[in-house]
């Protein structure tokens, strides 16, 4: 008997919180902006993009490979992608372990005034009595 094989959840955005991983997100790149680009041999691309969908916004941070792909307006879908925090915000990422593809344009129209990057979260260390 073969094993079906499960269709991926996706997220919206309005549901990312700190410490999600294995995200699948279907998104529209809102803008872009160069963070850092170092050649010499290994090439590093760091690009941080406002990426969202009708629900809400989060900075998406994209390296190497995946800066061709987060063009302004474009559809990109993020495979097992996770949360990571910066200064106490939250931003999307995919690793190695995770793929961004493009595809094709999105119907829906980007909540913009709803961007989860803005929030900022306390870490708070919870005391076991």
């Amino acid at each position: 008997m073969a094993e079906e094989k499960k269709q991926p959840v996706f997220s919206k955005v309005a549901e990312l919180r700190p410490g999600n991983y294995g995200l699948n997100l279907t998104v529209k790149v809102v803008s872009t902006k160069v963070v850092a680009q170092r050649g010499q041999g290994r090439q590093m691309r760091l690009v941080e993009c406002l990426v969202g969908d009708e629900t809400g916004m989060i900075i998406f941070t994209a390296r190497n490979d995946q800066v061709d792909l987060v063009k302004e307006g474009a559809t990109i879908i993020l495979r097992n992608a996770k949360i990571d925090m910066f200064k106490g915000s939250m931003r999307l990422a995919v690793d190695k372990w995770g793929r961004v593809e493009g595809t094709e344009d999105a119907t829906f129209a980007v909540k913009e005034e709803s961007n989860l990057s803005l929030i900022e979260f306390e870490i708070v260390n919870v005391v076991e009595e």
